[in-house]
């Protein structure tokens, strides 16, 4: 059964109606709700948030968060929530099978991505998406993070107490703003588990060979951009998954929603173009090994740009030996 929330203020007074969710194939049930923003909240659009039937309520929880990824532009927001809402219900997606598994909440935002604003490109987090001013997608990461908050509150009223960090984790465009929004926001991290990232990852440094890393490649105008410093010490200590399939050849590079020219020229020159695995994928590794950053960065053997049993499986052990390594007990 589904429960569709509207937020009419902070502290969440529920309007409920129920309806039957079909083809969900996980085994552990749950409660969907959908909650829209109200005029105090510091988020513009509305999440979906999954809390399975049998979450602990004796523990502290902690809630899963996949970015939306709808695979496509399109003005219309309605189709943007249709893929938002399949994502909370579906365990194909990673974020519903990790959640399932590990009996958490999971909660995924309804973030837009237009079709008449195409170079915006919100589900990654890419720079024109970050450096958006006086409009509703002005700092989406901080409108995750309220949305963060207003759920906490929401299962506060369930009696469910959640961890003020987040699991975090991602596939594609989702996978590559989970990478990104970790650097921003190392602090509400507990743990992150992203793939199918397209051989690169946003480098915690602020030039190579002389030349400027620029968000979303890398740090150098960091501050200019989120008006805080990079929390370098932070992002280090946080536990990171990332993975590429073997045979994956979905490359998000040559695409202008994705890059500037100026950020392809750079990939082009200092990272490499012609060979997104394994030469741009082990260049990332090599960097964030050189950081010390707690990062594992691995290839599956005999996938493509997909996430099969095997690879959800992987990235749920990573959470739990995470939980576990933390003193966090999980069921």
């Amino acid at each position: 059964m589904v429960l569709i929330v509207k937020t009419i203020n902070k502290y969440l007074k529920i309007i409920c109606c129920l309806f039957i969710v079909t083809g969900c194939s996980n085994a552990h049930n749950g409660d969907l709700h959908f909650v829209e923003p109200s005029k105090t909240d510091k988020f513009n659009f509305p999440y979906y948030l999954f809390v399975p039937h049998n979450v602990n309520k004796d523990n502290m929880t902690f809630i899963v968060v996949e970015p939306n990824n709808t695979g496509f532009a399109d003005d219309d927001l309605q189709k943007h929530s249709a893929k938002a809402e399949r994502m909370a219900t579906k365990d194909f997606y990673i974020g519903r099978y990790v959640a399932g598994e590990l009996n958490y909440p999971l909660l995924v935002p309804v973030f837009p991505r237009s079709k008449t604003n195409w170079e915006v490109y919100t589900h990654a987090l890419d720079r024109d998406a970050m450096l958006q001013a006086g409009n509703k997608l002005e700092r989406i990461d901080l409108q995750l993070i309220a949305m963060f908050d207003d759920a906490r509150a929401l299962l506060k009223t369930k009696g469910i107490d959640a961890n003020e960090k987040i699991l975090l984790t991602g596939f594609s465009a989702s996978g590559t703003f989970a990478n990104r929004f970790t650097l921003l926001h190392p602090e509400k991290v507990f743990a992150v588990a992203a793939g199918g990232l397209n051989g690169l990852l946003m480098l915690p440094e602020d030039s190579l060979n002389g030349n400027d890393l620029n968000y979303p490649l890398g740090i150098n105008d960091f501050e200019v951009v989120t008006g805080n410093e990079f929390q370098i010490d932070l992002f280090k200590d946080v536990p990171q998954l990332y993975f590429m399939g073997e045979l994956d050849d979905n490359d998000a590079v040559p695409y202008s929603d994705a890059y500037s020219q100026d950020e392809r020229e750079t990939i082009c020159d200092l990272i490499g173009s012609d060979e997104m695995l394994p030469k741009r994928w082990d260049f990332c590794k090599t960097v964030y090994q050189q950081n010390d950053i707690n990062a594992q960065i691995k290839v599956f053997k005999g996938i493509g740009h997909e996430q099969p049993d095997e690879v959800k499986k992987e990235v749920v052990n990573f959470f739990e030996r995470e939980l576990t390594r933390g003193g966090i007990e999980h069921n």
